[in-house]
C-alpha cells in the first residue's frame, strides 16, 4: 500500500454518509428549483450563445477559441475568482466582442435561459457535476479534460447526456487533428499489420512547489465554492491555481493532467475500451515537497480479447531530465530523417538537440513497423516502416475541436462529435484505474463489461471518491 493510502484509509461509513445526499439527486440550480429546463432549440444561422466557467488558462483558451467562430457569442464568463472574472471581461471587450454577463457561481449561470451551452474549464474535481447540472439546465457542454474526478461520476455525466438529450463534448482535442484522424485510420485498416503495444508519454518537466503554509483567502475569492464537492479546507497557496493538480481531493497528477490526451490517443489507435488488468508503480521522487501525487509513473494495461492475441497499453510519467523517444518532443517531429538510414542504426542517432525538456505523445508498434505521434499541440505523426525503420508515411495537419463541437449544437448529431463523452469517460477511467492501483499498491483485476473491479472494496471505493466524498450541497447525483 502507499504512503497516501496509510495516512487516509478509507472508511466506507463515512464515504456512505457523504454521498447520502447523491440518490436525492438532481441537484437544485440557483433558484432553488430541481426543475429540469427544456432546451433552446436552436436554427441553423442562429447565433450559439455560449457560458465559459472557469477563467484562468484554460478558461482563456477557451475564450480565444469561442471568440472567433461564427455565430457564436460568448454570452456570460463564470470565475469564483473576482479579480479573473474582471480581468477576462476586460479581455474579451479588447477582442472587439460584445461584453458577457459576469456570473460568480455557476449555479446561477446556469439558470439562465438564454444560455445555449456552457465550456468547462474548473478544476477536476468540479467538471463532472457542473457537467451534469448543464445536463439538467438543457444546456449543451464543453467538458475539459479529465471528464470526472472519478470512474463512478464520469458514469452519470454520460448517463445525464443521454437522459437530457444534451451534446457533451470532452477536452481531448488531439481527436479533431486531421494528421492524427487519418494516423488512427491508417492504423485501424493495418498499414501497420498487428498492432500488439501501444505506449503513452509524459516526460514533462515539473519542478518542486515546495511547501506553502495555511494563509488568508486572497481578497475577491470564494473559497467555498471553489472547493465545491470536496472536504473544506484551509487554504494553502499550493492547493490553489495550477498546483491543484497535484493533490488528490481535486487533480489526478499528471497522469489525468497532461497524460489524459495521450491515454486518449494511444486507447483510441488500438480500438480498444476499458482492459481486464491494470498495474501501476511509481511514486514521489526527488522533491520534498506537498505534492501527493506521484510524479514518476508506469502504468500498464492488460486487454484479452476473445479469439484473439492479447494487447497491452503503457504509459510513462517522468518529472525531470529524460530522453526523447521515437523523435517525440524534438524537431524530428517537423524534419525529414535522411531518405535511407543506414542498416543497424537506430532512428535516434538523427535526432537533433532538442530545446524542449518534455517528450509527450503516443507510439505504436506493429508486425510491419512503428508509428509516432507528437501531443494535441503539434498535429503530426510519422512513420518508420520494417526491420530498417525506413521513413513511411507522415503528415501534419490540425483541426478545431471548438468548431467541432459548435457544429454538433447546430445539428444535434452527438454522433459527429469528436471527442464524444462517451470517449472521454472510458479513456478518464483509465486513468482513475491506474491512480487507483498505485494508491492501494497492487494490480486490479477489471470486469469491461460491469465496469466494475473485481475483488477488491478499497479500491472500489477510491474509484467512487471513497477516500474524499462529496460535500453538501455539492453531491454528484446518481443519473438512471
Amino acid at each position: 500500500m502507499s504512503n497516501q493510502s496509510k495516512k487516509s484509509r478509507i472508511n466506507r461509513r463515512d464515504f456512505l454518509k457523504a454521498g447520502a445526499g447523491a440518490a436525492a439527486a438532481f441537484t437544485a440550480l440557483g433558484n432553488g428549483s430541481a426543475e429540469i429546463m427544456p432546451p433552446h432549440v436552436l436554427g441553423a444561422n442562429d447565433r450559439v450563445r455560449v457560458g465559459i466557467i472557469g477563467l484562468h488558462d484554460r478558461g482563456y483558451d477557451h475564450i480565444r477559441h469561442f471568440g472567433v467562430l461564427k455565430n457564436v457569442e460568448i454570452a456570460a464568463l463564470c470565475d469564483v475568482d473576482e479579480p479573473i472574472l474582471n480581468q477576462r471581461l476586460g479581455d474579451v471587450e479588447k477582442m472587439g466582442l460584445p461584453k458577457p454577463k459576469a456570473y460568480g457561481d455557476v449555479r446561477k449561470l446556469l439558470d439562465d435561459k438564454t444560455i445555449d451551452a456552457v465550456s468547462i474549464a474548473t478544476p477536476n474535481h468540479w467538471h463532472s457535476l457542473m457537467g451534469i447540472w448543464a445536463c439538467q439546465a438543457g444546456k449543451d457542454a464543453y467538458v475539459e479534460k479529465p471528464c470526472s474526478h472519478n470512474l463512478w461520476e464520469g458514469r452519470q455525466l454520460v448517463r445525464a447526456s443521454k437522459r437530457y438529450d444534451r451534446i457533451v463534448q470532452h477536452g481531448t482535442q488531439i481527436r479533431s487533428s486531421v494528421a492524427i484522424r487519418h494516423a488512427m485510420q491508417k492504423l485501424h485498416e493495418g498499414f501497420l499489420g498487428e498492432v500488439y503495444l501501444a505506449r503513452g508519454l509524459c516526460f514533462k518537466w515539473r519542478n518542486t512547489i515546495g511547501h506553502a503554509p495555511p494563509s488568508p483567502v486572497p481578497p475577491g475569492l470564494d473559497y467555498n465554492l471553489w472547493q465545491g464537492p470536496a472536504p473544506e479546507h484551509v487554504f494553502t497557496k499550493n492547493r490553489f491555481l495550477y498546483n491543484w493538480h497535484w493533490f488528490w481531493w481535486y487533480g489526478n497528477g499528471d497522469l489525468g493532467n497532461q497524460g489524459i490526451h495521450q491515454v486518449d490517443a494511444a486507447r483510441w489507435g488500438l480500438g480498444l475500451k476499458f482492459p481486464n488488468k491494470v498495474s501501476a508503480m511509481g511514486g514521489h521522487f526527488m522533491f520534498d515537497d506537498d505534492q501527493q501525487t506521484p510524479n514518476t509513473l508506469n502504468c500498464v494495461y492488460e486487454y484479452y480479447i476473445p479469439n484473439a492475441k492479447p494487447k497491452m497499453l503503457e504509459f510513462e510519467v517522468r518529472h525531470w531530465i529524460t530522453n526523447h523517444e521515437a523523435g517525440i518532443g524534438t524537431p524530428l517531429m517537423g524534419t525529414p530523417l535522411p531518405k535511407h538510414p543506414p542498416r543497424q542504426v537506430s532512428v535516434a542517432t538523427f535526432l537533433p538537440p532538442s530545446g524542449s525538456p518534455s517528450t509527450v505523445g503516443d507510439i505504436f508498434y506493429g508486425s510491419k513497423g512503428l508509428m509516432a505521434m507528437g501531443d494535441e499541440d503539434d498535429d503530426i505523426y510519422r512513420t518508420y516502416m520494417g526491420e530498417e525503420q525506413e521513413p513511411g508515411p507522415t503528415e501534419h495537419a490540425g483541426g478545431n475541436h471548438f468548431a467541432n463541437f459548435i457544429d454538433c449544437v447546430r445539428s444535434r448529431r452527438s454522433d459527429e462529435l469528436n471527442a464524444p463523452i462517451e470517449e472521454g469517460y472510458i479513456s478518464a477511467g483509465l486513468v482513475h484505474l491506474a491512480n487507483a492501483s498505485y494508491r492501494v499498491g497492487r494490480t486490479l483485476h477489471f470486469d469491461p463489461v460491469t465496469e466494475e473491479v473485481i475483488g477488491d472494496d478499497e479500491a472500489s471505493l477510491l474509484l467512487r471518491d471513497g477516500d474524499r466524498g462529496y460535500r453538501p450541497p455539492f453531491v454528484v447525483p446518481e443519473v438512471v
